[in-house]
Formats: structure tokens, sequence, C-alpha cells
């Protein structure tokens, strides 16, 4: 497994316990781009997770920025983020 997508996706479970997590790399799609040339991915993450009731999305996105860290820093260059609370997932009828 990409040893990158497992560092997010640690970060992101030691802060936000997520009922649910996907984080993708996308790193792939973006061969070219100027942004691809520091060597820095393009990931793609779904979380569910509690902590993001009742915060608005660019709060939620700023959750995990802020999560993220030095990360953000060394290791992404994009982040795509689909961040749900619990109530608004697939399924949570």
């Amino acid at each position: 497994m990409n040893e990158r997508v497992e560092t997010i996706k640690a970060c992101l479970e030691k802060h936000f316990q997520p009922d649910h997590l996907e984080v993708i790399d996308e790193s792939h799609l973006h061969i070219g781009h100027a942004g691809a040339q520091s060597g820095k991915g393009h990931f793609a993450v779904v979380i569910v997770a509690a902590a993001f009731a009742d915060q608005r999305p660019l709060a939620r996105h700023r959750m995990i920025y802020d999560a993220l860290g030095e990360l953000m820093k060394t290791d992404i260059h994009a982040l795509r983020i689909q961040a749900k609370a619990p109530a608004e997932a697939p399924g949570s009828d």
C-alpha cells in the first residue's frame, strides 16, 4: 500500500475516529502538472465523522487541514475533500 496514503489515514483516524474513511492517491492523474514537479501528491479524502456535525463545509476542510498539519507542507500538493457528519452519509436515513 502507498505509504503516504497510510500516513494520511492514520492521522485522520487519530483526530476524528471516523465512521468511514477513504484516502485515494490521485497523483497519477496529475502527471505533468506544475504542482507534481515538487514530488508532493494529489489525494482525495472521503470521511464521515461525528466531529463534522453542525460544521459548515469550510470549517470541515480547515479541521482536516489542521489535523494533517505538516503533511500539507511536505507531502500533499492537492487535497479533494468530501467530509460529512454521520447523519449526512448515504444510508443514514
